[in-house]
């Protein structure tokens, strides 16, 4: 099967040849960007480069789809922050908002035009280009949740206190915030993309009480995908084990978790029937030169016999790659993937 046939069978739940790895966040091989002469930072305001440092970054690891945007602050520049997008560096970084505009929640303003401010108009253009040069694969498109959101146009600080001190002004934000999700997803969507990731690390666990995500999060989740296409990922990074039962009532198509959770437990809570998406480290198993392969290799299938319907990294792949490292990951869950999953069949 090509890789676009792999992973929209796997998500329709019908039998595939082997399992695929892929991603619905970041997954750039900085590596394929030396080989192609391009600067870490340039590559997320042109939407040409943007397009082929995915298309190269896919081909050289041998992962199963192409991905983008690459950053978090594609909406908070859209909304009037100014972004670093460290062009003096040598190695990569990860565009960041240095200060934000707004200090408190009654100064968020959102505007209705969200879709021509910043950099929105890249994604489409780079999506007609990456489906016309790279049929073969399948592209995905990622968007933070409205709490994760909410701290790339507040202070982390300000927006976490608000969450018990300013309940009232707090949801109404997070609710503007998933409109502006649904409004984004939904052209990205009608634009060409083949499935679309939620990502929400900002409520994880390690953040906040299962009892508030439950209350202020999960409400929100659910109507986003409720109001995209399927397939739909919702992704947490960071630990998610006491909140992965709510997550599967989200309305997802899918379920991807960080290396902070346990498997196991993960896939006991939700059941054979959901599909799982986990977990490997994104430093330790493709970056780390002092990683031998036999670890990776035993690694990966501990993954696999854990429970996963699909390998995908616990959160955005950091860019600075030992292909070596990655052909190890893929030919191992290429071919010890080819026995069926929880969730999905394998083809005679």
């Amino acid at each position: 099967m090509t890789p676009k046939e792999r992973v929209m069978a796997l998500f329709a739940r019908e039998p595939i040849d082997t399992m695929p790895v892929f991603s619905g966040l970041s997954m750039l091989a900085k590596p394929a960007l030396d080989e192609a002469g391009y600067s870490f930072s340039s590559i997320h305001t042109d939407h040409e480069r943007m397009a082929w440092s995915a298309i190269r970054s896919a081909r050289m690891m041998n992962v199963d789809a192409i991905v983008v945007p690459f950053d978090i602050t594609m909406q908070s520049e859209a909304l009037g922050n100014r972004v670093n997008y460290y062009e003096n560096a040598s190695d990569p970084v990860f565009p960041t908002i240095p200060q934000k505009i707004w200090e408190t929640l009654d100064d968020i303003k959102l505007p209705n035009n969200i879709l021509e401010l910043g950099r929105h108009h890249l994604i489409p253009k780079a999506l007609e280009i990456i489906k016309e040069e790279a049929p073969e694969y399948p592209v995905g498109v990622w968007i933070r949740g409205p709490m994760t959101q909410l701290g790339q146009i507040l202070e982390l600080e300000t927006a976490l206190k608000a969450v018990f001190k300013q309940k009232d002004k707090i949801a109404h934000a997070l609710d503007k915030l998933s409109d502006m999700a649904i409004q984004i997803g939904r052209a990205w969507q009608e634009a060409g993309a083949d499935y679309i990731t939620l990502s929400e690390p900002g409520a994880n666990a390690e953040v906040l009480p299962p009892r508030m995500f439950k209350k202020l999060i999960q409400p929100n989740l659910e109507r986003i995908l409720q109001a995209w296409e399927f397939p739909r990922v919702l992704h947490m990074s960071g630990a998610s084990d006491p909140l992965v039962e709510m997550m599967g009532q989200c309305g997802a198509d899918a379920i991807g978790v960080d290396i902070k959770n346990s498997l196991s437990e993960t896939r006991e809570k939700l059941g054979p029937d959901v599909l799982l998406f986990g977990n490997f480290d994104v430093y330790e198993l493709p970056c780390n030169p002092e990683t031998p392969r036999d670890r990776i290799v035993e690694k990966i299938k501990e993954i696999i016999d854990a429970g996963v319907d699909a390998l995908w990294p616990g959160s955005d792949l950091w860019p600075d790659i030992i292909p070596e490292n990655v052909r190890a990951i893929v030919d191992t869950v290429h071919d010890y993937g080819r026995k069926p999953s929880p969730a999905v069949g394998r083809k005679a």
